[in-house]
């Protein structure tokens, strides 16, 4: 770290009197804080690292207070990290003098993969809180399952091939395992001369395995081409809530905690489809005319939708640790989240994710790209991401929570006519359309990073970089944090960037159904202050647009959501 970007950083802390997620303060006015483990471990083990930031004072509002004895706090912090964590932990310093007094960053640099989790050797890694996680700001203690989820991590699992001693082959759907095996055939000429021998064929590939002299269906299998999996594993489902506003918490206007709440069971390849095909059909549409016919495009891509579900079977963990947990997909008014057990696999990180593939469930990824309900080449994240793209959406979110995975789309559009007004504002400026698109991404998020400008923009991460900063300079923009941990947000207030502007008569019709659930000609009339006819015609233009529906009843004409 350099010596500017220390003082940015403690004056970025000093300002906003809040720690980032990447630094954890300690005072060390005295001596060294006697607890550091817990960060070492938790910033070793977080993606990125972390960094310890000595010498101020959380409970004096982050003021600075200066490190008691720099040196003995130098060594004190490297021989923790050397010899009492497992695996020993890199740590750079980089010490400072600020308002005459010492500052001490030290750099904790992230574990590999293969040897996490880091934990401190003399409380052990299971049970005595030896091993910590970084989560909202803090260091926690590893729960047993986040703890098994690394280790597990370094091999290959084979949880998909365990045998299901309570089911039998006669378990198995015999039409989905003929469409299952023709294509095999087909494609695999040593499988081939094995017709007639299909309990041997099934073992071969994994669908069934021997105990013994009786052969079972093994967990891959029998979620592939049971005739009711559940009856086993009830829990291994899809579930869908569809809220009515944007939190969980929000009433319908009759006081309905939710809109809709569906689970999804069957064979994989049901399950999926049927899942698919019931939240698009939840989706708002919005109407396309294209000549004499009219296209309905829904909210979201049905591809990014497909993939999404896909990805979440596909990698969910299926270890007894979780074998009660199911994929939920949440819709909400202004987002659509589909979180499935298990963190991200191996050394797949949401950094790396468009780039990086590793396969937790191997069978079980095999059996699904056989039957091309998943493509198994890595592709899978940048096809929804280039379908989000397609229909004018912003990338998905991805939040790795380690004991789960969450995928998350955002219904706004970017390049609407508002945004475009608001961007406006900034005419005077020299900026390209990818500093454009990234303001409007600020707009509606709290900040932006490197990774999150080339996920949006599609452009390596020295141009992301490099653009990022050119609008700093401008002063659009500002950096908080720095290094690996530098993110940017709008150099204007929140209140600013998020209002609205002026709405059309069409806006103020929309949310007043959206609040009332109903409206009529005479509401209309008085809402905007206009003739029947003029409130018949937007009811009807809106109408035909897809966005309200026309209902009768008892010869009086109302227009609701759809």
């Amino acid at each position: 770290m350099e010596l500017s970007d220390l003082r940015k950083l403690v004056q970025d802390i000093g300002h906003r009197r809040m720690e980032p997620d990447a630094v954890e303060v300690k005072a060390a006015r005295h001596d060294t804080p006697k607890k550091t483990w817990d960060s070492l471990s938790a910033f070793a083990n977080r993606s990125g690292g972390g960094v310890i930031l000595l010498g101020l004072d959380e409970s004096q509002g982050f003021a600075i207070v200066g490190v008691g004895d720099p040196q003995k706090a130098q060594a004190d912090v490297a021989n923790l990290a050397r010899d009492e964590m497992e695996p020993p932990v890199a740590v750079e310093f980089t010490v400072d003098e600020i308002e005459g007094k010492v500052v001490m960053a030290v750099e904790v640099q992230e574990t590999s993969a293969a040897q996490k989790p880091c934990y401190y050797r003399p409380k052990g890694l299971r049970g005595n809180g030896g091993a910590y996680i970084r989560a909202g700001g803090t260091d926690r203690p590893m729960t047993d399952y986040e703890i098994f989820g690394y280790i597990s991590s370094r091999g290959q699992p084979r949880f998909d091939e365990e045998i299901v001693p309570e089911a039998g082959i006669g378990d198995l759907d015999a039409s989905l395992l003929d469409v299952y095996l023709d294509r095999i055939r087909g494609a695999s000429p040593r499988i081939a001369p094995l017709n007639g021998r299909r309990e041997e064929v099934l073992t071969r590939l994994h669908v069934c395995g021997a105990d013994g002299p009786v052969a079972h269906p093994t967990l891959a299998g029998l979620l592939m081409f049971g005739k009711y999996p559940q009856e086993f594993f009830p829990q291994l489902m899809i579930t869908f809530v569809q809220y009515f506003g944007v939190t969980e918490e929000e009433r319908t206007p009759r006081g309905d905690r939710f809109l809709d709440n569906q689970r999804f069971e069957g064979p994989i390849p049901e399950m999926v489809d049927r899942a698919e095909a019931y939240i698009l059909g939840a989706m708002r549409k919005s109407a396309l005319i294209d000549g004499l016919f009219r296209r309905d495009i829904p909210e979201y891509p049905r591809e990014a939708l497909r993939e999404a579900i896909a990805n979440a079977v596909a990698h969910r963990d299926y270890s007894p640790f979780v074998r009660g947990s199911y994929i939920r997909v949440r819709m909400f008014a202004n987002r659509l989240e589909i979180q499935s057990p298990g963190g991200l696999f191996g050394t797949v990180t949401v950094e790396t994710i468009e780039d990086d593939h590793s396969t937790r469930n191997a069978r079980l990824m095999r059996m699904m790209e056989d039957l091309r309900i998943v493509e198994n080449r890595g592709s899978g994240i940048r096809a929804m991401i280039g379908a989000l793209r397609e229909a004018n959406l912003e990338p998905p979110g991805f939040n790795d929570r380690r004991s789960s995975f969450q995928v998350s789309f955002h219904n706004h559009t970017l390049m609407n006519p508002p945004a475009i007004a608001w961007l406006n504002r900034f005419a005077a400026h020299s900026l390209n359309d990818r500093q454009r698109l990234a303001l409007v991404y600020l707009r509606h998020h709290d900040v932006i990073n490197n990774g999150d400008y080339r996920r949006l923009n599609r452009v390596d991460s020295m141009s992301a970089g490099q653009e990022l900063r050119g609008m700093v300079e401008a002063g659009l923009i500002e950096q908080q944090r720095v290094g690996r941990w530098t993110t940017y947000r709008l150099n204007i207030s929140r209140d600013e960037a998020t209002r609205p502007e002026p709405e059309t008569s069409e806006d103020k019709i929309m949310a007043y159904v959206r609040e009332h659930g109903v409206i009529t000609n005479r509401e209309c009339r008085e809402l905007l202050g206009v003739k029947a006819h003029g409130a018949q015609y937007l009811l009807i233009k809106l109408s035909r647009a897809g966005q309200l529906k026309a209902v009768d009843e008892k010869k009086l004409r109302k227009y609701v959501l759809p």
